[in-house]
């Protein structure tokens, strides 16, 4: 065992992606390639970090280790302090950032080699790193927001990186727009708690609200603002549009965004004041029953999608969905470890898929086909990422699946049955993707761009060795993390960051045969289904979409949400109910009032000259009248 981490060390886990970009900004930028090992260096060093974090918490038997607030400001009555608070939930969270991001700038070395914003990629990611592992790290609500604003500006600037793109300059807007209208409510929130509490310290708000000092209602009130930044943040029904559009940005971003960074926050946030929701419990079946619409919708959204990288983006929202219906189930300890197992075979999915278009510059899967042989060792990786994602024992998904649906069947059956609906619908999107990517004849894929990264299109063929590692080193928490909890691992580290009136009322999960095995039979199932369709082609995909037209009309219209809230709302209200407002607004008071002003002026100036006459007579005559008007005054006010 390692000496207690200090607290100078965990904030080096934050400062050093910090360094990072600052290194960039004022040194290296120049030099691309030394500004990757810059960032690579410094991520590696704060997983390090990480890890003796890790060792220091289960030295501590799960309890949490706080360390001194910093008086950041002070403003009246308000003073915000910032500090650090290591526990279970933390270290939990700064292992998969710090790993999958590791990974992930690793990748990037390949994938992005000769594009010309090489070392503004990396600074952005150096920010985007840091900025979520403030989030984690923070004790302060208040604080915790302001890296929550980074996160979302890092999006932007990611989603938008080639700003040369039409399509990544409105993804990337509409991702910031989109996130915004959460954040309202989480700023709303946060205020309401300060203004009941007097307090920002996280540590003490759920204390407060578990022996009972601040009222159900707020607490209701409170936990759904909560809520609803994570609404926008993990991207849940209706705030997910802004998602599959995120896929404009390079595909390590990608990786990074669905796998440990900006998505996971939401389930982060509500995790971390799990305690409020258990007190407020509309609000708590608010989050279950959002979280269960989430992950059905956004399966049959991955099953009609043809872009690899759309599909992917699909099942981060239902799979997020799984973790908010968890949670909102009390199954706290069950989404947290479906989030840390989602982690790895997620990032192993979005890297594979950039590996295929690193070979056939296209994501339309239509366009490729039969590249198993051609990139073996993308296809193996991919394909056990896949086995995990469908639940396929006894891979990591298993587990993790198998806990929520265990949690859903005791608490909301109904809820069990949309989660064991969206277990089949997952193994055969999933499959459906495999086959129709690696499987049958070659289909050509796309003339090489100008940001194809240097692919050699004269036949695919396997990524550089740069781009791979990462891929295997993935699948090997693909393949094992789910073990993690078997012994109540993960479980024990989550405890001891609750209150500790909770820690020992956490619902104890007993393996369930029955729900495990139909599980497995419906994951089975879903592949099975994939291969009839997709693989042996058996049955016909294009007569079951002209069976089903309206509800697969529906399906590619994406339940025409896009429709409502570009065309209903952005141009509809927005552009002509706002735009009229402030063009009226702008003629009338903008342009009138300043002419007006200087018309009046100009009046005045004509006036004053025509008193300037230069005749002593007439300055006299004026001086008398004055005389005159000031005496007539005096006796008004003063009588005799």
């Amino acid at each position: 065992m390692l000496p207690e981490i200090p607290e100078g060390v965990v904030w080096a886990i934050l400062l050093l992606p910090i360094g990072s970009l600052l290194t960039i900004v004022l040194w290296t930028r120049p030099n691309p390639r030394l500004s990757g090992y810059v960032t690579i260096a410094a991520i590696a060093g704060a997983f390090l970090f990480s890890l003796w974090a890790l060792d220091s918490v289960i030295a501590s038997d799960g309890t949490a280790l706080a360390f001194r607030s910093h008086e950041w400001l002070t403003v009246g009555d308000l003073t915000v302090n910032v500090g650090l608070r290591v526990d279970g939930l933390t270290v939990i969270m700064l292992l998969v950032v710090t790993t999958v991001s590791l990974l992930v700038q690793i990748y990037s070395q390949g994938y992005m080699a000769g594009d010309g914003g090489y070392s503004r990629y990396f600074a952005y990611m150096s920010l985007f790193t840091a900025s979520m592992l403030g989030l984690i790290l923070v004790d302060s609500i208040l604080v915790l927001f302001v890296f929550w604003e980074l996160v979302g500006l890092c999006s932007y600037l990611l989603i938008g990186f080639w700003f040369h793109k039409p399509a990544a300059v409105r993804a990337a807007m509409k991702a910031f727009l989109v996130t915004r209208l959460g954040d309202v409510g989480l700023l709303l929130a946060i205020i309401l708690i300060w203004t009941k509490t007097g307090t920002f310290d996280i540590a003490e708000i759920q204390e407060l609200a578990v022996v009972g000092a601040i009222s159900v209602n707020v607490l209701t009130v409170f936990a759904l603002g909560i809520f609803a930044g994570a609404v926008g943040k993990s991207a849940q029904f209706p705030l997910h549009v802004w998602l599959p559009d995120a896929m404009e940005g390079p595909t390590p971003v990608s990786a990074l965004i669905h796998a440990a960074t900006m998505v996971v926050a939401g389930v982060y946030l509500v995790a971390r004041f799990f305690p409020v929701f258990e007190v407020a419990e509309d609000a708590q079946l608010t989050v279950a029953v959002v979280g269960g619409t989430t992950a059905l919708l956004a399966a049959l959204l991955a099953v009609v999608a043809t872009d690899i990288k759309r599909v992917l983006a699909y099942s981060t929202i239902s799979q997020l969905g799984y973790m908010m219906l968890a949670l909102g189930l009390g199954g706290y300890v069950a989404a947290i470890f479906h989030l840390l197992t989602h982690a790895f075979f997620k990032a192993l999915l979005f890297l594979g898929a950039g590996s295929v278009n690193h070979a056939t510059n296209t994501f339309d899967m239509r366009r490729m086909g039969g590249l198993r042989k051609m990139m073996p060792l993308t296809h193996a990786t991919f394909f056990v990422a896949s086995l995990s994602l469908a639940g396929v024992f006894p891979l990591a998904g298993f587990w993790s699946k198998d806990e929520i649906l265990s949690q859903a069947w005791t608490e909301q059956p109904l809820l069990f049955v949309v989660a064991m609906a969206v277990v089949f619908l997952t193994a055969f999107y999933m499959f459906r993707a495999i086959f129709l990517t690696f499987e049958g004849e070659y289909q050509g894929g796309e003339a090489p761009e100008e940001d194809s990264h240097g692919a050699d299109q004269s036949r695919p063929h396997e990524s550089p060795r740069v781009m791979v590692v990462p891929l295997l080193v993935l699948a090997v928490p693909a393949l094992l993390i789910g073990f993690a909890n078997v012994s109540g691992g993960v479980e024990h580290l989550l405890a001891g960051a609750l209150p500790l009136e909770m820690r020992h009322a956490l619902p104890e999960f007993h393996f369930n045969w029955g729900i495990a095995l139909g599980s497995l039979a419906l994951a089975l199932a879903g592949i099975g289904s994939a291969w009839l369709f997709y693989g042996a082609r058996v049955l016909s995909a294009e007569r079951v979409r002209l069976t089903l037209r309206p509800l697969h009309t529906l399906l590619e219209r994406k339940y025409f949400l896009d429709d409502l809230f570009e065309g209903v709302l952005v141009r509809g209200l927005l552009y002509r109910v706002g735009a009229g407002a402030l063009s009226l607004f702008d003629s009338l008071v903008v342009d009138r009032v300043p002419n007006e002003i200087a018309r009046g002026l100009r009046l005045s100036s004509v006036g004053l000259r025509m008193l300037q006459t230069g005749q002593v007579q007439v300055y006299g005559a004026m001086a008398f009248a004055g005389l005159l008007l000031a005496g007539g005054l005096a006796f008004l006010l003063n009588p005799l």
